[in-house]
């Protein structure tokens, strides 16, 4: 399948299709995961500068530097950059997990005519909800917001997971929040 060309002006999604369609056609088992996800669930009210993928199958290091070749990427250290596009894809180490869940069954999202596997919204809600549960991070607790409020999330699934995790306060407040923000 041919690449399209990656620009200046490519978006999140245009990215996201190229890598793993070129990843895809190298052998390799890849799912998007973390804030690339938020920003498609959440129609781009959060957005991230950054792609990352967990590889669950595949070759080796410099077949994932070939594929990555082919749009355009080139690996800086830990990172893929491209000269003209404006994100960079990161390859963070598995297994695919949300906190102490490993069980995670990726789901897709379709671009245009392309089926990229990726957190489901409710385990992207999770994902970013991991980072405020763990690191504070405030930002992390927004972006889950926005995805709870464009798309349907299990808040039972993460109500479970986030009691599992120690974070049942944190989780009313991020239940509140969705709550006040829907009120709106």
């Amino acid at each position: 399948m041919r690449i399209v060309p990656l620009t200046r002006r490519s978006s999140l999604e245009d990215t996201a299709v190229a890598v793993s369609r070129a990843l895809r056609d190298a052998g390799f088992t890849a799912v998007l995961t973390g804030d690339a996800c938020a920003t498609i669930y959440s129609h781009g009210a959060y957005l991230s500068h950054d792609l990352d993928f967990i590889i669950r199958a595949g070759g080796k290091r410099a077949e994932l530097d070939a594929a990555m070749a082919v749009t355009g990427f080139s690996r800086s250290h830990d990172r893929y950059v491209h000269p003209s596009c404006p994100f960079f894809v990161e390859f963070p180490r598995g297994p695919l997990s949300i906190g102490d869940d490993t069980s995670i069954t990726p789901a897709t999202i379709k671009i245009g005519r392309t089926a990229i596997p990726a957190l489901s919204p409710t385990d992207s809600c999770r994902d970013r909800l991991a980072a405020f549960y763990h690191w504070s991070d405030r930002q992390s607790l927004l972006s889950a917001v926005e995805i709870a409020l464009h798309q349907r999330v299990n808040m039972t699934t993460i109500r479970r997971w986030s009691d599992h995790e120690g974070h049942a306060e944190r989780f009313a407040e991020f239940r509140d929040e969705v709550a006040r923000r829907r009120k709106r």
